[in-house]
């Protein structure tokens, strides 16, 4: 049996839906979402679905750039992309706010909202693309599929020289060596509730061989 063909695609609104379950299944059992949205307490799988939609909604309506591997035109991991300038605008946003408030409750709002901070407060000065969410359905782990997501990001990013590259997060330990293997490295740390958040950084590609050269 041949191995499937995978693709790389800018998307746009119309695979909001197919965002939104990817990331619900990709989210549901990580650590930071399960202090976030509460998963000791009935309602967390809505809760996170609910958070997960907006945050989409949000995304596509701002008209963020988002990138996806496709399977047999079916979408199998994507990244939603902040760029330098725009990486506060989701948040910032008081509709996206209340609708967070009314579908997740004001609490994990919050727990959101001081997350998020936590996060960027890590950043040296300077414009960085940062990744509020990526994922690989749980269906197509084992294909490549991360790999191949984080290479298409990193040259896109490498089309930016003004940026210095890209940021990313993570609660999930499991995921560090794997990150570290594709050139990233820790710039912070940052403690959200029980969980440990550690915050990695890629240099754009681009910059980076000029700096060596």
């Amino acid at each position: 049996m041949s191995d499937p063909v995978l693709q790389v695609h800018l998307l746009d609104g119309g695979y909001a839906r197919e965002a939104r379950s990817l990331l619900y299944h990709a989210y549901r059992h990580e650590p930071t979402f399960a202090y976030l949205f509460e998963a000791e307490r009935p309602g967390y799988d809505h809760r996170v679905r609910a958070s997960v939609r907006e945050l989409v909604q949000q995304h596509f309506l701002e008209e963020l750039p988002a990138i996806g591997v496709l399977i047999d035109d079916r979408l199998a991991g994507l990244a939603l992309i902040a760029p330098p300038q725009r990486r506060l605008e989701i948040t910032e946003s008081w509709l996206w706010r209340m609708r967070m408030v009314f579908s997740t409750g004001f609490r994990c709002t919050q727990r959101y909202l001081a997350y998020h901070d936590a996060v960027l407060a890590c950043l040296p000065p300077g414009p960085y693309h940062v990744l509020p969410l990526l994922g690989v359905h749980p269906r197509f782990q084992g294909h490549g599929v991360g790999g191949q997501l984080l290479q298409a990001l990193h040259d896109w990013c490498a089309q930016d020289d003004g940026s210095h590259g890209m940021v990313i997060d993570t609660g999930n330990p499991h995921y560090l060596d794997f990150y570290q293997r594709l050139g990233y490295e820790e710039i912070g740390e940052v403690a959200i509730g029980p969980i440990r958040q550690h915050v990695l950084f890629h240099p754009n590609p681009r910059l980076a061989l000029q700096a060596s050269g």
